[in-house]
């Protein structure tokens, strides 16, 4: 789903948590209950634009639940299952220097020290023990294959222009 500049998708409505309308959610920030920080989402489903406002939320097991205001119903809840919970990507906090967002990588050009293209990142995945690019070809790159590199900054991604839209990473396209 593309999304708008201004906008970063924070995490998804996964299914409906008990009957007063409460809903589970599958949280993209880190630490997991960072979503709950974000009080004005907006929920994007079907390419519909719901605005909704947090009321109160917490940790349950390995997710999230959550209550939206005027939302106090089961069944109403339910069809907002599947939408992406999205804020304004000025609301994220600042990150340390050499730290990133992924949605920051996601579109990046992936390069080797050898100034081989790699292809574009697409998007990335959590692994548990490190963050992978899923890097496509483009019509730039050396080859059609897709790629996967962890992102290990100082290992495997040398640098990051965010300015020049290319990352670098030591990684061999054999591979």
């Amino acid at each position: 789903m593309a999304q708008h500049s201004q906008e970063t998708v924070i995490g998804q409505v996964t299914s409906v948590f008990g009957v007063k309308g409460w809903l589970k959610v599958y949280s993209y920030t880190d630490p997991k209950d960072g979503i709950l920080n974000y009080q004005d989402w907006t929920l994007v489903h079907d390419g519909k634009r719901i605005p909704a406002k947090l009321e109160e939320g917490r940790r349950q097991g390995q997710g999230i639940v959550v209550r939206l205001k005027g939302i106090d119903d089961r069944e109403v809840a339910r069809s907002y299952c599947g939408a992406d919970v999205v804020v304004p990507t000025e609301a994220l906090p600042e990150l340390p220097e050499g730290e990133y967002y992924w949605h920051q990588l996601e579109g990046l050009d992936v390069f080797t020290t050898e100034d081989e293209c790699l292809g574009k990142v697409h998007h990335l995945i959590e692994t548990g023990s490190n963050d992978v690019l899923v890097v496509r070809a483009t019509d730039a790159s050396i080859d059609q294959r897709e790629r996967l590199i962890p992102y290990l900054p100082d290992q495997v991604v040398l640098s990051v222009d965010l300015a020049g839209s290319r990352l670098v990473a030591d990684w061999d396209p054999e591979f």
